[in-house]
């Protein structure tokens, strides 16, 4: 049994999932996403490995949901001590005089507004030990990229302040980049790419988790 406590956002599959399975050793999950089946599996997988966690399925889009949820960590645990925020919108690559205003919108409320909205819940409940990781993935400017790079790189801009308004007093907030992982966002961009030659999510979370010192 652990008394720590960290929050996946994105739980579902790729590195959410494999971030949530390789820190149940040392903490209690709490599992965001929006599709129970998955997150059923990835607690069937926590479990086998003796972890614990706690299922929220939901998006992170309603508000309302987040709030119960930010007050139900608050109610049974008083605090968190890590929130890995990895749920993230792909729009479709469109060059942009024809990328529709529905994915910008959606990308937009995905990435950004939710994002905002999490950090100003999430903030509280890590006061000023606890720990935030976001993940940058630089696609602004680069061609048919224009929705996922603009909505990305303003929510790397929200983590980037956030983690200067926090350097002196905590929570600590870290922005990592990764190799290329073989994931549902990438296979929705390259969708012709040798996937064998990419970074395994589970060896991209374990390197992750040991550099930011998170694993025993």
């Amino acid at each position: 049994m652990t008394d720590r406590t960290a929050l996946i956002t994105g739980a579902s599959r790729g590195l959410g999932a494999a971030l949530a399975e390789q820190l149940a050793a040392t903490h209690h999950i709490i599992a965001v996403g929006r599709t129970t089946g998955a997150l059923e599996d990835l607690d069937d997988r926590i479990q086998a490995r003796g972890g614990q966690a706690t299922l929220a399925p939901m998006d992170i889009t309603e508000a309302a949901a987040m709030q119960q949820l930010c007050r139900s960590i608050h109610d049974r645990w008083g605090r968190l001590d890590l929130w890995c925020h990895t749920a993230i919108h792909a729009a479709p690559l469109s060059p942009a005089p024809h990328s529709a205003e529905k994915d910008l919108t959606r990308s937009l409320e995905i990435n950004v507004t939710a994002t905002s909205r999490l950090i100003s819940y999430v903030a509280p409940l890590l006061g000023t030990e606890g720990r935030a990781v976001f993940f940058a993935d630089d696609r602004a400017g680069e061609k048919f990229f224009s929705a996922y790079g603009a909505s990305k790189a303003a929510q790397t801009a929200l983590a980037a302040s956030w983690q200067a308004e926090t350097a002196r007093t905590g929570p600590r907030i870290d922005i990592a980049t990764l190799p290329p992982m073989p994931t549902a966002t990438r296979a929705r961009f390259f969708p012709g790419e040798d996937r064998s030659t990419l970074t395994s999510c589970d060896e991209a979370a374990h390197t992750l988790l040991q550099s930011l010192s998170l694993t025993n």
